[in-house]
């Protein structure tokens, strides 16, 4: 079992994730602001602080061994390019920096390790390449390469969007994505662009919780849903 530090608890993946990893045995530790502690799910440990901030880092890092980056602003729209950089990227780089002091100013474990725990981190990116939300991409693809940088093994999930309560709209494309995926010359676009339902996302995180890499793993939308139930 895991001991897994959680960000974005509280928001709309968050709140699904939680219950599922109880409810397979795994301890989890909730980053989130002091106004918001009640909508955390039940069973979770609390830690109060912001995202933004590597100190609110630090008492997580000491005792969880994967961390599940779920932070990014609300609803994404192309309007949204510099709280993008601001929230989306600038909590990457406070975990970062929050993992970079825990490793070398802290002392050594007697095995030789950092003192933080962290073994495997677990990053919500997106799709791409894809012809819109440019700014969204890039931080994403950023932020991916900062993680690997950071040599900690990483599973990238990249889910275009994620369909469930309040995110359906999408549900009127399907039939231009039939039409798409039945072309051959559309038919890896249609495929690496296409929804996926709030329950196969919370499968493909349990199970890329569960199933840590050595160094590096993609997690695109076809391996998001065929992740097994949880």
């Amino acid at each position: 079992m895991h001991t897994i530090f959680v960000t974005g608890a509280t928001g709309y993946l968050g709140r699904a994730l939680i219950p599922q990893l109880i409810g397979r045995g795994h301890r989890v530790l909730a980053l989130t602001r002091s106004g918001s502690t009640q909508k955390l799910p039940t069973g979770c440990e609390i830690i109060v602080g912001e995202a933004l901030t590597p100190q609110s880092w630090a008492p997580g890092l000491v005792e969880a061994d994967t961390i599940v980056h779920l932070i990014g602003v609300a609803h994404p729209s192309p309007s949204k390019a510099l709280e993008f950089e601001r929230v989306d990227l600038g909590s990457v780089r406070a975990m970062l920096s929050a993992l970079h002091r825990a490793s070398a100013g802290a002392p050594q474990t007697d095995a030789g390790n950092p003192k933080h725990a962290v073994r495997h981190i677990v990053y919500l990116s997106v799709a791409r390449p894809a012809p819109v939300m440019l700014a969204y991409q890039r931080v994403r693809e950023e932020a991916e390469a900062l993680i690997t940088s950071s040599g900690i093994a990483a599973s990238f999930l990249r889910p275009w969007y994620v369909l469930g309560p309040g995110h359906r709209w999408p549900l009127l494309l399907l039939p231009l994505y039939w039409l798409l995926a039945a072309l051959p010359s559309t038919r890896a676009s249609a495929q690496r662009l296409g929804l996926v339902s709030l329950q196969q996302m919370v499968n493909a995180l349990v199970e890329a919780v569960e199933s840590p890499p050595q160094v590096t793993h993609i997690v695109d939308v076809p391996a998001i849903r065929r992740a097994p139930a949880t």
